[in-house]
């Protein structure tokens, strides 16, 4: 494959808002032994991409300082040591950074096969959401068949890849949303119940819903006054699973709640977990999850696709919260 010698990407000229974003050129990255080059076709459009752009979420020292982390495209070479891919597959792929360009480097590792029927699109929107959830609810949180499973934010990517892949193995899904249309598309797609907590008050309602039992599980990426409500709302040797803090990382909470129920306490970033933990999920989605699209079992949902020169208006949707699904930048035209 020959390769230009330039490409484009989105750069940030500095920390701040949406506007800060706009299209640059630059050279091509060259891909380390035991990483592939991608000819990106789509990039997904994450929350950890808008707080890098603030520059509240900074990239690893190693990694590219471009925002994105994951794509879909073409592999275009391949670096030392790689045998699983070759130059010419189609791919998906978490990324440790990059996916906003033409063209991003990725651990061979990180690549899991476009599936079947998905379009290059679609899988674009899937690695970042269904890392996230394996590691944090199946791996993490141990959620199992016949538990049940509280998931905040149920419409967004992460939301609605929790409620599907969850379901799909055999647990009970209640989520909350911040209004009626988003809890009846979260439960036609697989919630149990949907919680509108603008109108509602989800402690409340998850005590009706369960008839005081509480959840087996909690997986919540809003922190701030959630904290000890979640607390309220986990059943006996409980747990809940932080993944993101958008309302702050500190809470006044009855800690007591811990010994009483026996209740577990954990959390994850993606970006910094270990390269072997993510060479793992990588694995289990092969085997695991990756059967159920080709079985029609769980589908990928995206709301809106931007041209790449237009990531500025892709960030201010995903800051509003009007979306449902994923928000996805067309790199190629």
């Amino acid at each position: 494959m020959t390769l230009p010698a330039t490409m484009r990407y989105i750069a940030a000229r500095e920390p701040g808002p949406p506007d800060v974003l706009a299209l640059a050129e630059g050279p091509l990255p060259a891909p380390q032994s035991g990483e592939v080059l991608i000819a990106v076709g789509h990039a997904g459009v994450n929350r950890p991409d808008c707080l890098q752009r603030a520059g509240a979420y900074p990239p690893p020292a190693d990694a590219s300082p471009v925002i994105g982390l994951e794509v879909a495209g073409t592999i275009a070479a391949c670096g030392d040591g790689v045998t699983a891919w070759k130059v010419g597959d189609r791919v998906c792929a978490l990324t440790p950074g990059g996916g906003y360009a033409e063209y991003c480097t990725t651990p061979a590792a990180f690549c899991l096969p476009i599936p079947e029927p998905l379009s290059e699109l679609e899988a674009a929107s899937l690695p970042e959401n269904h890392f996230t959830v394996w590691n944090n609810v199946f791996d993490r949180g141990g959620l199992k068949a016949g538990e049940t499973l509280l998931v905040h934010g149920g419409s967004s990517g992460i939301g609605l890849t929790a409620i599907q892949l969850a379901r799909r193995f055999g647990a009970t899904v209640i989520t909350t949303v911040g209004s009626d249309d988003k809890a009846a598309f979260c439960r036609g797609i697989g919630a149990d119940a949907a919680i509108n907590y603008r109108t509602q008050d989800f402690v409340a309602e998850v005590a009706r819903i369960t008839a005081r039992r509480g959840v087996d599980l909690v997986l919540d990426m809003v922190g701030g006054d959630y904290i000890a409500k979640n607390l309220k709302c986990l059943a006996n040797d409980g747990r809940m699973v932080f993944i993101g803090f958008m309302q702050g990382g500190r809470a006044e909470v009855d800690w007591r709640h811990i010994m009483v129920k026996r209740l577990t306490i954990t959390g994850s970033t993606l970006r910094a977990s270990p390269f072997a933990r993510k060479a793992e999920i990588a694995l289990s989605l092969r085997e695991k999850v990756w059967p159920l699209f080709a079985r029609g079992e769980i589908r990928p949902v995206v709301h809106r696709v931007f041209p790449l020169a237009e990531a500025a208006a892709a960030h201010a949707l995903m800051e509003s919260g009007a979306h449902i699904g994923k928000i996805m930048l067309a790199v190629r035209p």
